[in-house]
């Protein structure tokens, strides 16, 4: 049985590996159109590659993808991350968790991962072809697809066929012409662009624990935020640009965006902490002897914000004042003007309509003996290895069912 994998990347790897191990008598052929395959796992987590996250609840799992959290469910109690993990395992390579849930590799380096895939693929027979980029798909007799390659005079026919493309327009494209609704895709998963003044040289600069609201939208995120050289980043940035991905992409990246500082505090109780503070270090200055928790240096812009000289002393604090900072602090507005991706870490919201989809196997509902996984489809994630995840659980479904002979 010749089956035809488009897309040499997470999903479509471990899609070629299970198919090929779970039936041997299939011939197994990967196409990828750039000239080496695995890319996205050999850079991403900053070249030690973000395998997973040790959320073993595949009810809590869900909770992390913005778009597939329903579909996603029955998947991820088949092969999660416990599975993930112990195939690996099986495959020589060790994985560890890190204080915040995410695992990698025990060496920290993606190579390892990028070996282990290819290893196992040479190992169950795949072929690997890079610089081959699909043209045309078109359905064959008895259920067979034919696929026109760059260079390839004739199409080849292929018994069942994969498309693990990422986002990728032109398998959009040939895939509209199967049939297929595409959700038109906009970016996820990126940081915000300011030029507030209150946050000029302070790259690097992070609070450990912020609340985010976006003006005029149901929008919201709390998380460690950091300050960089263009604006706002951090994980509660990148969680309010993934929920948010297509109202912030309809507002075209412009609108207020309004933080709390101190997490959950409210203005009234954080003006209660400023006062106790008045009373408790009243002879010290309160630009150098910051609020809990908000580092100096951004504190000292905060109370410039407010309109407190650098020599104030807390004692001489008046209430009007009082006021400002705690707004300053709990309930400031940064203008929003733009964004920019997120490290090499680029995520698309957009795809194939998840309802044209069969999630017991992964096959299209529209085309017998078509199967899609990975970002192809109307999924994606926040950062954390899950994105990854779902690569892995989409692969492994659809590899087995890519290895089934119907009757």
């Amino acid at each position: 049985m010749q089956i035809a994998i488009i897309g040499g990347g997470a999903a479509g790897f471990f899609a070629a590996i299970n198919c090929a191990e779970a039936n041997p008598d299939c011939r197994v052929t990967i196409f990828e159109r750039g000239k080496s395959v695995l890319e996205k796992v050999r850079i991403s987590g900053g070249g030690r590659c973000n395998v997973t996250h040790a959320c073993f609840d595949a009810r809590a799992l869900v909770q992390y993808y913005p778009r597939g959290q329903r579909e996603l469910l029955g998947p991820f109690l088949r092969f999660g991350p416990a599975e993930t993990i112990a195939w690996f395992e099986q495959r020589g390579v060790q994985l560890k968790t890190e204080a915040d849930g995410r695992m990698f590799p025990t060496t920290d380096d993606s190579g390892t991962i990028v070996a282990c895939l290819q290893r196992a693929a040479q190992q169950a027979g795949v072929q690997v072809m890079t610089s081959s980029r699909v043209e045309h798909i078109a359905p064959a007799s008895s259920g067979a697809w034919q696929l026109q390659i760059n260079g390839d005079e004739r199409p080849r026919i292929f018994q069942k066929l994969m498309i693990a493309s990422g986002s990728n327009p032109a398998i959009w494209q040939l895939l509209r012409g199967l049939g297929h609704s595409i959700v038109e895709p906009v970016p996820s998963l990126f940081t915000f662009n300011t030029k507030d003044t209150r946050l000029r040289d302070l790259s690097g600069v992070s609070v450990p624990d912020a609340a985010l609201r976006i003006t005029g939208t149901s929008l919201s995120a709390r998380g460690p935020l950091l300050i960089t050289h263009w604006g706002l980043s951090g994980p509660a940035i990148l969680r309010i640009s993934a929920w948010g991905a297509r109202q912030l992409y309809d507002l075209n990246y412009r609108f207020p965006l309004e933080i709390n500082f101190t997490g959950d505090k409210k203005i009234a109780e954080i003006q209660e902490e400023l006062l106790r503070l008045k009373t408790a270090q009243g002879k010290k200055t309160v630009a150098a002897h910051p609020y809990p928790d908000i580092p100096l240096r951004f504190w000292q812009q905060l109370t410039a914000a407010a309109g407190i000289r650098p020599e104030l002393r807390w004692a001489d604090l008046d209430k009007k004042t009082v006021q400002a900072l705690a707004e300053q602090t709990g309930a400031a507005t940064f203008q929003i003007a733009g964004k920019s991706t997120f490290k090499e870490e680029f995520v698309t919201a957009g795809g194939v309509f998840l309802k044209e989809v069969d999630f017991k196997t992964f096959e299209s509902r529209l085309q017998p003996n078509l199967y899609l996984a990975g970002e192809v489809l109307d999924i994606d994630a926040i950062t954390g290895g899950f994105n990854f995840q779902a690569a892995w659980t989409g692969g492994w479904i659809a590899g087995r069912a890519l290895a089934e002979v119907r009757g």
